[in-house]
């Protein structure tokens, strides 16, 4: 077997001399270091074959005292080589006795060099380990220490002789011990080192305080591949730790908002818009978000809330909405609640302050929760963090951004509020404008259905159903009309117009045009003299412009007068041919002014039907008006003498795309026999 160990490194030379200075044994190292076989060696005086002449009297001296006295010698001289160089040597010399008292003599030697490359080399590696600033330590295959440097027992606040033969989590209970221990136990069996592992806890230097460290584990073994124990190194990293913590954190809260000003506000629905916020808030910074509006801004009116007044808050959005005891705690969007003035959901909405509750104990749920009941729930839920913050925009506080956490273990902290108030800041100027939005868009609606005949009069010679349908809730309201206006001698006006624009605005000129059309229509003009006359009148209110058919149906004659003004062209349908549209001199739109419009006479007998639209009928962004027009002749053609109302709604079904932008306006008219 190969020896090892560090008389191995030295390859250290043993040599026997009896008591008169002849050699006795020589050692294959010996045979290494001076050159000398054994047979060339044994028996002649170790003196004169390896030392000069000009020392054989001093290391004779030297000799004579060792075998006198039986006190070893050290120190290192020149010897002769076989080969008549020089070499420097370490010797250490000493007396033997065997059992009959004879006096023998055993050199060591090695090379000097030898010894002294090792030597420095030890005391490096005892400066190094002694001066690390990092924590390190030896553990035997028991993993209990063997010893551990200065720096080990500074991070610590354990001394050396306190390590000593105990394991980690008798010395340092709260480092994560058990994580730590297996760790070191596969690495004691595997050989693979453990590279810069993070370990989180407190040690006595500082037991207040959470520290992090960077944990390397490495096995230790001999150069016949024992194991020997583990080397650990153990650095503190707390300062670099908390600064990639708070790096993190803020990489978070800026794709938390830029996150934010792309999902919220992608329409003007108020619901919508709540809902947006609230899923952008979980689980990223809660694990329940609600959204909640006061019931006064919500109808348009102002909230100033007393110090003993309740607050009467409007549900919009819960997310997750999962059922889940949290969720179930939560007002129902839509529903309206009282929340009392100890509420803190009240006391954020009164002082525009966001309301912090890192931890939530038994005595804070009956001021989060709406009820006892809801309290109950809330505690069953876990919840032990709560936040919540205002909605405020262009200085008026509309509701509150309502938190919770009850699967995430972090309490909410000072970032997670600045965190909420930025999105609670961002979020409510949408809201507000979908608010504002909504209250404008009702308003218009309202005024427009006011202005909108609700049932079509009873006229002579005709059957009439219409229907309105105003644009998608996203859209502001459009300036599409209809009326039926009854003549003298049994005619009837049949008219369908659309200004161009939305809001208030067009359903005002609307309602202005409908009114002109009724006056005109009782002077009996001619279709084209009418559609001058509101050209003027439309030119006269700044900036509008208005599509528009007018007919007007003579039972007697049988007949229909109609003019266009840059409107689509109606339907004609008689009993056994197909649909048509009607050849119309298109005309220009009114407001437009300066073009004479013409009047066209069409048969129109008992049994035919005409159909008069408006554009957000056929008009869409994913087929031509082309295809669209067919569409609407194909199903007039497969209705039949079905009754008006229910074609009006087939075509409405049919035609009509839920994110139309446009409103539609349909009025049908089916010539009948005069009683």
């Amino acid at each position: 077997m190969r020896p090892g160990g560090l008389l191995d490194m030295l390859n250290v030379a043993s040599v026997v001399l009896d008591g008169r200075g002849r050699i006795v044994l020589w050692s294959p190292q010996a045979e290494e270091l001076f050159g000398y076989t054994a047979d060339e060696a044994l028996g002649r005086y170790a003196a004169r074959l390896m030392v000069h002449e000009r020392h054989i009297q001093l290391v004779g001296e030297l000799f004579e005292d060792v075998m006198r006295t039986g006190q070893s010698w050290a120190g290192g001289f020149p010897i002769r080589r076989k080969d008549g160089t020089t070499r420097l040597v370490e010797f250490r010399n000493m007396r033997l006795l065997d059992e009959r008292g004879d006096v023998y003599a055993l050199g060591l030697a090695a090379d000097q060099s030898t010894v002294r490359r090792l030597e420095h080399d030890v005391a490096l590696s005892e400066r190094m380990v002694h001066q690390s600033p990092m924590g390190l330590a030896v553990l035997d295959t028991g993993l209990r220490f063997v010893s551990v440097n200065p720096s080990l027992e500074r991070l610590s606040g354990v001394p050396a002789e306190e390590h000593e033969g105990r394991m980690l989590r008798e010395v340092l209970p709260l480092l994560d011990a058990d994580v730590v221990e297996e760790a070191l136990r596969d690495v004691l069996t595997t050989g693979d080192p453990v590279i810069d592992r993070t370990v989180v806890g407190r040690t006595p230097a500082d037991p207040d305080a959470e520290h992090t460290w960077s944990l390397s584990l490495y096995r230790l073994d001999d150069s016949l591949g024992n194991v020997l124990g583990i080397a650990l190194s153990l650095t503190d990293i707390t300062e670099q730790h908390r600064a990639a913590v708070e790096a993190e954190n803020a990489r978070r809260r800026l794709a938390l908002i830029a996150d934010a000003s792309a999902r919220i506000g992608t329409t003007l629905e108020l619901e919508r818009t709540a809902c947006e916020l609230a899923e952008v808030a979980v689980p990223a910074l809660a694990d329940v978000a609600a959204v909640d509006l006061l019931d006064a801004v919500v109808e348009g009116r102002r909230s100033t809330l007393g110090p003993a007044e309740a607050a009467v808050i409007r549900a919009l959005a819960i997310r997750p909405d999962d059922g889940g005891d949290a969720t179930r705690a939560a007002d129902r969007p839509g529903g309206i609640a009282w929340y009392g003035p100890d509420r803190l959901v009240t006391e954020c909405v009164r002082t525009g302050e966001a309301v912090l509750v890192p931890r939530v104990k038994d005595d804070d749920l009956p001021r989060i929760a709406r009820s006892p009941e809801a309290a109950v729930i809330l505690s069953r839920a876990g919840l032990h963090s709560y936040l919540a913050v205002p909605l405020i925009a262009r200085g008026e506080i509309l509701g509150a951004l309502d938190l919770k956490r009850t699967d995430n273990p972090e309490p909410f902290d000072e970032d997670d509020m600045l965190l909420a108030r930025e999105l609670a800041a961002r979020a409510a100027v949408q809201i507000d404008n979908a608010r504002w939005y909504q209250n404008a868009r009702s308003t218009a609606l309202t005024l427009q259905r006011s202005l909108l005949p609700s049932h079509p009069p009873v006229t002579a010679g005709l059957e009439v159903a219409s229907h309105y349908q105003p644009a998608g809730s996203t859209s502001e309201v459009g300036g599409d009309w209809f009326d039926v206006i009854p003549l003298d001698g049994d005619k009837t006006a049949l008219v369908v117009g659309d200004v161009m624009g939305s809001g208030i605005s067009a359903a005002a000129t609307m309602g202005l045009l409908r009114t002109a059309t009724t006056t005109l229509a009782s002077l009996d003009l001619e279709p084209s003299l009418l559609l001058e006359q509101l050209d003027k009148a439309t030119a006269a209110t700044e900036h509008s412009i208005a599509t528009c058919v007018y007919a007007v149906h003579d039972p007697r004659q049988r007949r229909c007068l109609i003019a266009n003004a840059g409107h689509l062209p109606p339907v004609r349908i008689r009993p056994g041919r197909a649909p048509e549209l009607l050849d119309l001199p298109t005309g220009v739109p009114l407001g437009v002014g300066g073009v004479e419009f013409a009047t066209v006479t069409v048969d129109f007998e008992p049994g035919d039907e005409l159909v008069l639209y408006t554009d957000g009928l056929v008009e869409t962004r994913s087929h031509s008006l082309d295809e669209r027009l067919d569409r609407l002749l194909s199903l007039l053609d497969g209705a039949p003498e079905r009754p008006l109302e229910e074609v009006c709604q087939l075509l409405l079904e049919t035609l009509y795309e839920p994110d139309n932008h446009d409103d539609v306006a349909v009025l049908i008219a089916r010539a009948r026999h005069l009683s």
